[in-house]
């Protein structure tokens, strides 16, 4: 088997069974691999099923090929790029005016007290 098949090969095979944990992928007549559930796709996968069926022709690539326990580990998501990472919009999109306007109000009163209360420490520590 490790002749046919290399770590980082990407290959294409068909979706023969899908269990809770993943889906098995035939690679030619003689071998099958697993693909986990964490290399269906990029994000969170609750249910395979709603990504594969059984007979569907699917791009992989190899992660790992354990000789001793005849096995291959796929990723379909290896193959795929990476969804760009979305930007967050600004909460506060008001006018640069709005905002220094809102920056004095509301608070006011509390602003005045500590600038006082920071006086009257002041003056305490001085005497």
């Amino acid at each position: 088997m490790t002749d046919k098949f290399e770590t980082g090969q990407v290959l294409e095979g068909k979706v023969t069974g899908i269990q809770p944990y993943g889906a098995f992928v035939a690679l030619d007549d003689e071998v099958q691999g697993l693909v986990h559930i964490s290399e269906i796709t990029h994000g969170y996968v609750k249910d395979i099923n709603e990504h594969l069926s059984v007979g569907d022709e699917v791009k992989v690539k190899v992660l790992n090929v354990d000789e001793a326990k005849n096995k291959v580990s796929l990723s379909i998501r290896a193959t795929e790029e990476a969804p760009k990472a979305r930007t967050k919009p600004q909460k506060n999109n008001a006018p640069k005016q709005q905002q220094q306007d809102n920056s004095n109000a509301g608070f006011n009163t509390l602003k005045d007290k500590l600038e006082e209360w920071i006086e009257q420490s002041e003056g305490n520590y001085k005497k």
